[in-house]
């Protein structure tokens, strides 16, 4: 087993955050999903990234039904001028039938700032978006949590809730997530040893957060580098515990619930 603690294997874990259509697992999906499994992984839940992914997430969901499940939207690094196309798409699937939430969405400014107007319009077009249809968000926020707070901020009527994916900010940042309603997906950047999160995660409680892979990305100590997969999820799991100076048995239970409270489907 990748951790010999029997609290894991009773318990249920759930992976926020996985790309686990990627195809980076078309090789052996089947024996990816029976690893997680076997760790006590039993749900995983797909953001969608553009209109290059829908089939393959949708086609994830139709083989594992009940263990892939899948979320709508338009990834930030997907945003470009024709922007709107995408959207259009975005919206006619939410319409036609149930998601889990509305991500991943948000904005990026690693990569290319070049287009952020555009990412802005896009990331408050799918916030009315998880308003109409009563969804969870799923922010993407990298390099960029100011001007994605800033708008969700603005937006907050009470209604909104989701998810910071993959937060690795400080603890300024994570008492701003709080006071919106939000969660922390918190994944193998916990486990870094400059991740930064050794900071922040003490002064949390495991019912400000979820956790997540982000797979086939950002794998976990000791798998740093390699390809990510939901079975690392209890890693992830541990280190959180140690730095929360929490039960293991307690930051499984209560991530857990918390994204299933979160995500109805």
């Amino acid at each position: 087993m990748l951790l010999q603690d029997q609290t894991l294997l009773q318990m249920n874990l759930v992976d926020s955050h996985a790309h686990i259509y990627s195809e980076k697992f078309d090789a052996d999906r089947a024996q990816t999903l029976e690893r997680a499994q076997a760790e006590g992984v039993h749900k995983i839940y797909m953001p969608n990234i553009d209109h290059t992914s829908i089939e393959a997430m949708l086609e994830a969901e139709e083989k594992y039904p009940g263990q892939c499940i899948p979320m709508m939207g338009l990834h930030p690094t997907s945003v470009n001028k024709d922007f709107e196309r995408e959207l259009y798409l975005v919206e006619e699937w939410l319409g036609k039938r149930a998601f889990a939430a509305v991500g991943e969405c948000g904005i990026d400014l690693y990569w290319d700032k070049s287009f952020l107007p555009q990412q802005q319009e896009a990331l408050k077009v799918q916030i009315g978006l998880a308003k109409k249809h009563q969804l969870p968000l799923v922010l993407h926020t990298r390099d960029s949590f100011r001007e994605t707070y800033e708008i969700l901020a603005a937006a907050q009527d009470g209604s909104l809730k989701g998810i910071f994916h993959c937060f690795s900010g400080t603890l300024e940042e994570a008492e701003k997530v709080k006071e919106l309603g939000f969660l922390m997906g918190i994944g193998g950047v916990a486990t870094f040893k400059n991740g930064g999160l050794d900071k922040v995660l003490p002064h949390l409680q495991p019912g400000d957060l979820v956790l997540e892979t982000d797979c086939p990305y950002l794998a976990p100590v000791p798998h740093r580098g390699k390809r990510n997969e939901p079975v690392y999820l209890p890693l992830v799991a541990r280190r959180v515990a140690e730095l929360m100076d929490k039960p293991l048995e307690e930051i499984a239970e209560k991530t857990t619930a918390n994204a299933l409270t979160l995500f109805k489907l």
